[in-house]
């Protein structure tokens, strides 16, 4: 799960880099809630929950794993798809963006139970 959430983060890279060029290209920052989002909770986390999952196999392999990749990865662009319309004006999809909310916090919950559970040192001192 590691390798499949540091590719995906980078997908997410991608399409943070390009929201931002294209604000700066159209002087227009009307989307910079999204592009923070996107980079923040798309890049950065899911990157360095991968990493996580690489180090620790056993949290990368366990289903709390899984749980945290998929509701991660389908509340997150149900959210910035959400928060893009609410700032182009269509206030009635405030409800997407609270699901795709709670699906990223559930995500987000799975995970840390996954590293409280999973995530141990393989260092023993010596006695």
């Amino acid at each position: 799960m590691g390798v499949k959430l540091i590719k995906i983060a980078a997908v997410y890279f991608v399409l943070g880099i390009l929201l931002g060029m294209y604000m700066s290209i159209s002087h227009s920052y009307d989307y910079a809630s999204v592009h923070t989002h996107v980079n923040l909770l798309g890049w950065a986390s899911l990157a360095l929950a991968g990493v996580i999952y690489v180090l620790f196999p056993a949290a990368g392999e366990s289903t709390a794993g899984k749980v945290h990749f998929w509701l991660h990865n389908i509340g997150l662009p149900v959210m910035m798809i959400g928060l893009a319309l609410l700032v182009s004006g269509m206030e009635s999809v405030e409800p997407v963006i609270a699901v795709g909310g709670v699906l990223v916090t559930l995500g987000i919950l799975a995970f840390l139970y996954n590293v409280l559970t999973n995530v141990k040192s393989t260092h023993r001192r010596k006695r």
